[in-house]
C-alpha cells in the first residue's frame, strides 16, 4: 500500500485531529477516508432538498418559449378538458402571466417539479446498489459452498431502502423505483419488498456511506480480477462491512 506524506499548517493539523476525535477514529484513518471520498465521492454537504424553488426572474426568450407552448396547448386541448393540464382558459392565463412578466406568479411554471437529484447523488445510489448486489451474490455463493451465514449478519447486510420522510432520501428512493422499472437490480427487489417496499422509516444514507467506504477499502486491496467470482466477498469481509454500519464513536460502547 502506497504511503503519502502531506505537510499542513499546525492549525490545520489540530483541526483535523479534533474532527477525527469527534468521529472516534485516528487522525490517519480520518484523513484517509477524506482522500478516498475525494477520489470516489460518496458524500457531499447536505443541501436543501424538496420542491423546485420558483424562479425570481426569467429571460425574455424563455418567457416567449413557455408562453408559446401554453398557447399551443390551449388550442389542442379537448373542449371538455379538466385534468392536470386544465382547459383553454387556464393555459391562456398562464401564457398571459409570462407575457406580462408577473414574476410573483412564475411559481406556476415549476409547481409539482422536484429539485434535481444531482448526477453525483444518482451515482451514490448506483454505487450503494452495486455494493448490495455484490453482498447478495457473495452470501448466496457462500451458502452454495456450504459456508453458513448467520441470519443476524445477513439481515444487517440487507438493503433496507431509504427514508421516504426525508426529502433527499425520498428522492433517492424514487430514483431506485425508476431504475427497477425493468430488469435492473432484480436480485435486490425481494429485499426492497421485504422492507416496506424500500421505505426504511429511518435515515440510512450515512450508514450506507460508511458501509460503502469499507467495501471500497476491501476492493481496493485486491488485484484486478477477470472472473466474476473474483469480486465476491469472504465471510470476514462481509463482517467488516456489516460492522461499518455502527458509527465509529459508538463501536467501543457496542463492544
Amino acid at each position: 500500500m502506497a504511503v503519502l506524506n502531506v505537510r499542513v499548517d499546525d492549525r490545520v493539523r489540530d483541526q483535523l485531529k479534533e474532527m477525527a476525535d469527534a468521529e472516534g477514529v485516528t487522525l490517519s484513518e480520518y484523513v484517509r477516508d477524506l482522500l478516498l471520498e475525494a477520489v470516489v465521492p460518496v458524500y457531499e454537504t447536505e443541501v436543501k432538498h424538496g420542491d423546485e424553488p420558483a424562479p425570481e426572474s426569467m429571460r425574455t426568450i424563455d418567457r416567449q418559449v413557455l408562453s408559446l407552448l401554453h398557447r399551443i396547448l390551449a388550442r389542442v386541448l379537448p373542449e371538455d378538458a379538466n385534468d392536470v393540464d386544465g382547459d383553454l382558459e387556464y393555459q391562456l392565463e398562464r401564457a398571459k402571466i409570462l407575457e406580462d412578466g408577473f414574476a410573483g406568479e412564475y411559481w406556476l411554471e415549476v409547481a409539482g417539479f422536484s429539485a434535481e437529484l444531482s448526477k453525483r447523488d444518482c451515482g451514490r445510489v448506483s454505487d450503494i446498489l452495486q455494493m448490495f448486489r455484490i453482498i447478495t451474490f457473495s452470501i448466496d455463493q457462500l451458502e452454495k459452498d456450504g459456508t453458513a451465514v448467520d441470519e443476524k449478519l445477513a439481515f444487517r447486510l440487507e438493503f433496507q431502502g431509504f427514508d421516504h420522510n426525508d426529502a433527499l432520501e425520498g428522492h433517492m428512493a424514487a430514483y431506485i423505483e425508476h431504475q427497477m422499472r425493468d430488469d435492473r437490480w432484480s436480485e435486490l427487489r425481494p429485499q426492497v419488498e421485504r422492507n416496506d417496499r424500500g421505505n426504511s422509516h429511518a435515515r440510512m444514507l450515512d450508514t450506507y456511506t460508511r458501509m460503502l467506504a469499507e467495501y471500497r477499502r476491501v476492493m481496493d486491496g485486491r488485484k484486478r480480477g477477470f472472473d466474476r467470482y473474483d469480486y465476491l466477498l469472504t465471510l470476514d469481509e462481509l463482517q467488516q462491512i456489516a460492522d461499518a454500519r455502527v458509527h465509529p464513536s459508538n463501536r467501543r460502547s457496542a463492544e
